[in-house]
Order: structure tokens, then C-alpha cells, then sequence
């Protein structure tokens, strides 16, 4: 029983580890977004329709909220 929790502990860290991954690709689009184009504050805010930014903030606000949900589990604590 102890190896099986174990093991299931190192899959979640993959997955958290897959999730920070992918966290820190998004940083480096937006950068490069914003050194190519600027950010204006509607487009990060409220940006229309297929905008290369709409869906970012909320996407990256579930993946970090993901991270902090596993980070919690991991040390038996709550947010």
C-alpha cells in the first residue's frame, strides 16, 4: 500500500512538474508577444475574439491554481 501511494505521489509530481512546464512556455509567448507588439491592458483584460491573447490570463490562472492545488495535497495542507 505504501509503494502504491508512493507511486502516485511521483505521477502527481510529474503532472505538477508538466503543468509548471507549460506555465513557464506561456511566459515565454506572452514575452515575446509583448516585445513584439506591446500589450494593451484591454487586450490582456477583455481581449475580442480570437486575439492571440484571449483565453491567456484565464488559462494561466487554472494551470497556476492547479499547481497550488497539487503543491497543497503534496504537504497535506489546504489554501
Amino acid at each position: 500500500m505504501f509503494v502504491v501511494a508512493s507511486q502516485i505521489k511521483v505521477i502527481n509530481m510529474s503532472d505538477k512538474a508538466a503543468k509548471i512546464k507549460e506555465m513557464i512556455e506561456m511566459q515565454k509567448k506572452f514575452i515575446e508577444y509583448e516585445h513584439k507588439n506591446g500589450v494593451d491592458p484591454k487586450d490582456y483584460f477583455k481581449p475580442d475574439a480570437g486575439h492571440e491573447l484571449d483565453g491567456y490570463r484565464q488559462k494561466y490562472r487554472d494551470l497556476a491554481m492547479e499547481v497550488v492545488d497539487m503543491a497543497h495535497a503534496e504537504a497535506g495542507s489546504e489554501r
